[in-house]
């Protein structure tokens, strides 16, 4: 009996260890996770922001884009929306950081957003059918893809980001 509870914790680490390395790895080049050196297009949105204008991904065509994908009940999106936002400042109009809310009313995303201090300082938007975030194939939270100037995801990132990483992303990414 005392062997096998050893063997089965061994085989619980590894497995937590294995699912750890894969949940830290960021996705290549490319964001689709197959090891492609490929540049794949953004899936474009049509989306509303706060005050229910329409804000389409190809507006912002020409101009490198992050568009993070977070939620209230994510205890992650919490700091990295205060970093996104402390970021935008930082590069100015050199990027354009987007957060796009999963599936939440309007009263639940502003209501977190004002609490936090940044609802002015990004582009936010509604997505009640949380269809940007199934687009890109989501499975953890928050995710995040950096967009070049020609709409490609040059890099995808699932799970959240410290504020050192993201600068570094953007400089990386978007060569600046």
């Amino acid at each position: 009996m005392k062997r096998a509870a050893i063997i089965g914790m061994i085989l619980f680490g590894l497995i937590a260890v294995g699912a750890a390395l894969v949940w830290k790895r960021p996705l290549p080049q490319g964001g689709d996770g197959g090891g492609s050196s490929a540049l794949r297009l953004a899936p474009d949105f049509s989306l509303q922001d706060y005050r229910g204008n329409t804000v389409t991904l190809t507006q912002f065509r020409g101009r490198p884009v992050v568009v993070n994908s977070w939620a209230a009940w994510c205890p992650f999106c919490r700091e990295e929306l205060k970093d996104f936002a402390t970021v935008q400042k930082e590069f100015g109009d050199r990027v354009v950081i987007i957060a796009i809310d999963r599936a939440e009313p309007l009263q639940t995303a502003k209501k977190y957003t004002d609490e936090l201090g940044v609802t002015d300082d990004l582009v936010f938007l509604l997505d009640p059918q949380d269809s940007f975030y199934q687009s890109i194939g989501g499975f953890s939270m928050p995710e995040t893809i950096f967009v070049d100037e020609g709409g490609n995801i040059v890099f995808h990132k699932r799970g959240p980001m410290r504020i050192e990483e993201i600068r570094e992303r953007i400089r990386q990414a978007f060569k600046l």
